[in-house]
């Protein structure tokens, strides 16, 4: 069959970290799939910084793994380095982070995508859209030419008429050295789409031997790394890079604050708004005015090339600026630049335009993930594009959608904000945005979702059967500690040593365990313990999930609880054609924000901003309720 004859079940366009997902979820589902990408040697590029993870995004990506998805194998076969950040913290914050070698993680993506059954390739622009009686049915492509499809999921990225910036230069780029995306937005909007504006940036990378890191702080990865993915991955990581840090100063400052009236951010070229939780070097000084200086995170690009990333830098100022300013920073003195920061604007479209499975509501079939639903990370775009890819799928094999609630994962807090709050701004995923994050740690992922996978075949049994077992010696342990007693005489002594008060009669392990003096390898002093453990074979992610439930078992049980009451008003539907304008005891703005965003819960209802909890009470009258 050719490109001319054959009808997809799914074409994807765009081969960034959605495009990617998607493709590689919807081929795994048996959908027959293709992905159309400006690029083929460009797959899966790190377009900005060369890591994955950190706050939240790690656990994103440990959710994306369970699921079935690629990123995590990919992050962990091409790691240079890998921290566990906030591990001061409670479990609820600790995020994985890890530094990837660039070059190999396009080139491990690929070779992933190849293998993949059910997944064909084409290099082409996508410059329009083929839809009849507001139903997708094919794209057209920049040679125009028509393929036809049954879905389509749409991951441009910052393609989508991008506009780089430097200084007072501008010119048409989806990213530097490529050309922008043309007739997708046109087409949507013809179709009645919302299209809006939003902007992004990229700092200058430089050339390490030109650096002098005794100048600077080093970084150093985890002592004991560990890993992404819940599968055998084979890259132990026993050797790491280090990333380095510094700090930007006042003097650095007037030089930038120089070049601000030849700044498109303010001289008004830029009217689009950029990412709030990761701004520019200019917009920090502006809006930061009073901090004499800035973090810079020195960031190495791989094992065996000697670029840089300079995080923390992202820049649209000229090049004159850009250079003069860097080398007052420590380190930066004799800096070589390999390629100058710059910003770039590109069309996104209002999320609330989606239904919970990232299928439009105006255009049936019609999926978008990533950046054109306002968001920005590698994360947070390969969630959307995993979901869409299973999603598209499923919609073609007549399937029930699959749907991620707020309190099974961080990827279900992710995509109900976007449908249901919608964002004037880049939104970055927080552990602070998700309410149950006591129950979506990163520890747990693969009991949380891995099941779900399993269901939808996106893993196979031995996946989930090692899951089972981890739940299994879990409980068995927990069990343990609840039902061995340990002697006054016995613990006493551990828990002065730990200064924690001692007791003066026999107590349960568990009771013991949840002291927050002590740590599990106090607990191990126990010899009950350690034979246990060795009888069981309890290996130490059997531990860390142990003491974990140990410790939090209250703030665990109470989430579980409003998790509970949450799911009852899940429960309650809303029909499709329901008519907000005949409640007349809903207010103004309830009804006016109801009948755009039509939520498909109560519960999703209730999460709309200027929906009150009197709102939501007349309509779960008028639900029955």
């Amino acid at each position: 069959m050719s490109l001319f004859t054959e009808t997809y079940d799914v074409i994807v366009v765009g081969g960034g970290h959605a495009g990617s997902e998607a493709a590689a979820a919807a081929a795994n589902m048996g959908a027959k799939t293709l992905l159309v990408t400006m690029s083929l040697q460009n797959i899966a590029q790190m377009s900005c910084n060369p890591a994955m993870g950190g706050i939240a995004k790690g656990q994103i990506v440990r959710e994306i793994d369970a699921l079935g998805g690629y990123s995590g194998i990919v992050t962990d076969e091409t790691a240079i380095q890998f921290k566990m950040l906030n591990k001061s913290k409670g479990p609820a914050m600790w995020s994985p982070r890890a530094q990837s070698d660039r070059m190999r993680f396009a080139e491990k993506w690929r070779s992933m995508l190849e293998q993949t059954e059910n997944l064909d390739f084409y290099q082409d622009m996508i410059a329009g859209l083929v839809i009849e009686d507001k139903k997708i049915i094919g794209v057209r492509t920049g040679l125009g030419f028509e393929i036809k499809a049954k879905t389509v999921v749409i991951t441009a990225g910052t393609f989508l008429n991008g506009l780089i910036h430097i200084g007072e230069k501008t010119f048409g780029g989806g990213r530097a050295g490529e050309s922008a995306s043309t007739g997708i937005t046109e087409d949507l909007v013809k179709e009645g789409f919302e299209a809006g504006r939003m902007k992004t940036g990229t700092p200058p990378r430089v050339d390490a031997k030109s650096l002098d890191f005794s100048k600077m702080i080093e970084q150093p990865g985890d002592a004991k790394p560990e890993k992404f993915s819940y599968s055998r991955t084979t890259n132990k990581l026993t050797e790491q890079r280090s990333c380095y840090m510094s700090y930007t100063s006042q003097e650095v400052h007037d030089l930038l604050r120089e070049g601000f009236d030849r700044s498109p951010m303010f001289n008004g070229r830029i009217k689009s708004t950029g990412p709030r939780y990761c701004p520019s070097i200019e917009d920090k000084i502006d809006r930061f005015a009073t901090k004499d200086k800035h973090q810079i995170f020195v960031e190495p690009e791989g094992w065996d090339t000697t670029e840089i990333y300079v995080n923390g830098f992202s820049t649209s100022l000229p090049e004159d600026v850009q250079d003069k300013a860097l080398r007052k920073v420590a380190g930066f003195e004799n800096v070589k630049f390999l390629r100058f920061g710059y910003a770039i604007e590109y069309d996104y479209f209002p999320p609330t335009q989606l239904k919970h499975t990232l299928e439009t509501k105006l255009v049936e079939n019609l999926y978008f993930a990533g950046q054109i639903n306002g968001t920005t990370g590698y994360e947070e775009a390969a969630s959307q594009g995993l979901m869409a890819g299973i999603n598209a799928a499923l919609k073609v094999q007549s399937k029930e959608p699959f749907i991620l609630k707020r309190h099974e994962a961080y990827i279900g807090v992710l995509i109900d904000d976007l449908i249901t709050k919608g964002t004037e701004e880049p939104y970055r995923m927080f552990t602070s945005r998700a309410e149950y994050r006591t129950l979506l740690r990163q520890d747990n992922a693969d009991l949380r979702l891995t099941p779900k996978a399993f269901e939808l075949g996106m893993v196979g049994k031995d996946r989930l059967d090692r899951v089972k077992e981890k739940q299994e010696k879990t409980d068995l342990f927990v069990a343990f500690l609840r039902d061995t007693s340990v002697s006054h005489v016995d613990v006493n002594p551990i828990l002065e040593a730990k200064n924690s008060a001692p007791v003066n009669q026999s107590m349960k392990m568990f009771k013991l365990a949840a002291r927050p003096q002590l740590d599990f390898d106090d607990v191990r002093k126990f010899p009950k313990v350690q034979e246990f453990i060795d009888a069981n074979n309890i290996d130490d992610e059997i531990i860390e999930q142990t003491e974990i439930h140990v410790k939090y078992a209250g703030y665990i049980d109470k989430e579980k609880r409003n998790a509970d009451k949450l799911s009852r008003l899940e429960n309650v539907s809303i029909p499709d054609n329901f008519d907000y304008e005949k409640v007349k005891s809903l207010s103004t703005e309830a009804r006016q924000k109801l009948a755009k965003i039509k939520p498909v819960t109560i519960s999703q209802a209730s999460r709309i901003s200027g929906v009150s909890p009197s709102d939501v009470s007349v309509l779960l009258v008028y639900m029955g309720r």
